[in-house]
C-alpha cells in the first residue's frame, strides 16, 4: 500500500465527473487500499478517487471511532436510490483545507454500489455514514463543499487559497 497525495482546490481534477468503473482488477483493489491508507493518514472519514487525481467512481469510507476497530467501506459506482429526513451539519473536506460549511443533507439514504469483486450491494445508511457517502458521491460528480457556500464566502476562500499557493512557490 502507498499513501497518495490528496489534491486540493483549485486543482481542476476535483471538478471532473468521474468515469464509471467497468473492470474489476487487482489495480482497482490496489487503488482502494492506497486510498484507504491515505484517508486514515489524513485523517479523514471518506475519500473519493478524484481527490487523489484518479477520475473513477471509487470511494472509501470509515466512520468508526478512532478507538474502535476499523470498518472500511469501499463503494464502486455508488448511487443513492432513496432519501429520507433532513439535517444541517457543518462539514469539512480534505481537498478544501481550512474551510467549513453547513450542508443540509438527507439523514437516511438507500445506496446501491458494487464491491471490489464487482458484486452489487444495496444497503441503508443513516447519520454520519449517510452524510459521508453523500459527501463522497458529490466528489465523484465534480461537486465540492465550496458549492454549498454563498458566493462571497466562496470567493474569499478561493482568493485566500490562491494567495497561499503563490507564497508556496
Amino acid at each position: 500500500m502507498a499513501k497518495l497525495e490528496i489534491v486540493k482546490v483549485p486543482n481542476p481534477v476535483l471538478r471532473k465527473v468521474a468515469e464509471k468503473v467497468k473492470g474489476y482488477t487487482s489495480d482497482l483493489e490496489k487503488l482502494a487500499q492506497d486510498m484507504a491508507e491515505t484517508m486514515y493518514g489524513a485523517p479523514g472519514v471518506g475519500l473519493a478517487a478524484n481527490q487523489v487525481a484518479v477520475t473513477r467512481q471509487v470511494i472509501v469510507i470509515d466512520v468508526s471511532a478512532p478507538d474502535k476497530p476499523k470498518n472500511l467501506l469501499v463503494l464502486i459506482n455508488p448511487e443513492i436510490l432513496e432519501e429520507e429526513g433532513m439535517d444541517e451539519i457543518e462539514e469539512g473536506c480534505l481537498s478544501v483545507p481550512e474551510f467549513k460549511q453547513f450542508v443540509e443533507r438527507p439523514t437516511k439514504i438507500k445506496v446501491r454500489a458494487k464491491n471490489l469483486k464487482g458484486e452489487e450491494v444495496e444497503f441503508t445508511a443513516e447519520g454520519l455514514l449517510a452524510r459521508a457517502i453523500q459527501h463522497e458521491i458529490d466528489h465523484i460528480h465534480g461537486r465540492l463543499l465550496l458549492d454549498y457556500a454563498g458566493s462571497i464566502k466562496k470567493q474569499l476562500y478561493l482568493k485566500k487559497r490562491r494567495k497561499l499557493l503563490k507564497q508556496d512557490k
